[in-house]
């Protein structure tokens, strides 16, 4: 099978280099030539645990090649993939226009019978209008619109990709079910799951789990903030809470706010989406403005902990959203770096992956190579992020280098009991 993925970022890039990995004959197509010419080179654009190597094993097994030749990948294509951005407009809604250019390309292109798959997360109804563009000069015979959405977690999208949760599929062509399901058979034959289900309700399954995940997170972080005041410890809690089968452990991580690429964009998305049909999202509102209130909480609790950031110098530990990326966007760390930069603080900031592309975003930050390069001659430390480097530091060493022996710690890493043994004054989230 010939299979065609339009965009090459964390999506498309993880899509077509396993799909490859299963056999198939993949064209990864993209119109910015200079991730392509990378990725020509053997380049990784992206940093992601496992991809180079599978990139690099099917690219030389003749199964994956890459191009910005995006129409000429089309028409020998048995399926198209829209892997391309759906970034957050002011408003909150999605942005679409990549997806739509795409969809232009492959009407200009289409020849014989083709499965259209969007990959991208899309707003509800965007299956159909994706319909009525190709219908305006093509027979509704000769294609199919099917809805495919992504469950990739960010440092661990090869192994989600391999080894899938589910599998949704949304559509209403039975040929094209068939040709899904033939594209998934290595998958299928190892019992993974899979949801068939019409076009809509898939569009509204990777919104609703999104939304559902981000509520999750929002509400142990408002149990932490209880906790605080009430003297709980909000890791028991959250582990408390967990041992329920019905809850599960997973997303009960106290923190300083979700980031990324998905969380924020997809709630503000689906409540702009819940906007267009009058239907309000109380829960949904409420986790949007609860996480934004976290990254504000956590300045707080560093300008307690330092008692004034002005002219202070700031070691932090992490600039990605999470550990295992580098993707910084929509990132508490680079938020929470970036306010206390506007509040006159000296940030000497080290992160295994993201800094490169942090500096881009906030020259003022000074990069390091190591949390003790970063540590030396600073009033105090943050950790934003739970890479697992930070939480095995050399506390005698770390000790040494800082001038001041403040360590707040946004991810609850350490061990409160040794870090004030160690002589630190230690700041926590949710614990006493």
């Amino acid at each position: 099978m010939k299979v065609t993925v339009v965009g090459t970022g964390y999506v498309g890039l993880v899509t077509g280099a396993c799909l490859a990995h299963f056999g198939l004959d993949v064209t990864c197509a993209d119109v910015d030539g200079a991730k392509i010419q990378k990725l020509i080179k053997g380049l990784i654009p992206i940093y992601e645990p496992g991809l180079e190597e599978v990139v690099h094993r099917n690219v030389h097994a003749g199964r994956l090649r890459f191009t910005t030749d995006v129409a000429g990948s089309m028409p020998d294509a048995e399926v198209v993939f829209l892997a391309v951005g759906t970034p957050p407009l002011p408003d909150g809604s999605a942005d679409m226009r990549y997806v739509f250019d795409a969809v232009r390309v492959f009407s200009e292109n289409h020849e014989g019978y083709q499965v259209v798959v969007t990959k991208s997360t899309v707003p509800v109804g965007t299956g159909a209008k994706i319909e009525a563009i190709l219908a305006e000069r093509h027979p509704r015979d000769g294609f199919a619109v099917v809805s495919n959405p992504e469950f990739l977690r960010e440092g661990s999208a090869v192994s989600d990709f391999m080894n899938p949760e589910r599998i949704v599929v949304g559509c209403d062509d039975s040929r094209a079910m068939e040709i899904m399901k033939r594209l998934y058979k290595p998958q299928t034959d190892q019992n993974v799951r899979v949801l068939l289900t019409n076009r809509v309700s898939a569009e509204l399954i990777k919104y609703a789990s999104n939304a559902f995940l981000a509520t999750k997170i929002t509400f142990i972080n408002e149990m932490s903030r209880l906790c605080e005041e009430v003297g709980a410890d909000v890791m028991d809690v959250a582990r408390g809470m967990g041992m329920d089968s019905r809850i599960g452990p997973r997303f009960l991580n106290p923190g300083p706010g979700y980031g990324g690429s998905c969380f924020p964009k997809d709630t503000r998305a689906i409540l702009d989406v819940s906007r267009q049909h009058k239907v309000a999202l109380r829960i949904v509102e409420a986790a949007v403005a609860g996480n934004e209130d976290q990254v504000q909480r956590s300045l707080n609790k560093i300008q307690k902990a330092f008692g004034e950031v002005k002219g202070r110098t700031v070691a932090l530990l992490g600039l990605a959203f999470k550990s295992d990326t580098d993707d910084i966007r929509e990132s508490p760390a680079l938020k929470i770096a970036s306010a206390l930069l506007d509040a006159g603080a000296v940030v000497r900031a080290y992160d295994p992956a993201a800094a490169e592309n942090a500096i881009k975003e906030l020259p003022g930050l000074t990069a390091c190579n190591d949390p003790y390069e970063a540590a030396q001659g600073a009033d105090g430390m943050v950790v934003a992020t739970e890479w697992n480097e930070f939480k095995k530091l050399d506390l005698p060493r770390l000790k040494k280098v800082l001038k001041g022996q403040v360590l707040v710690d946004l991810r609850n890493l350490y061990d409160p009991r040794e870090m004030r043994e160690s002589g630190f004054t230690y700041l926590s989230v949710g614990r006493p």
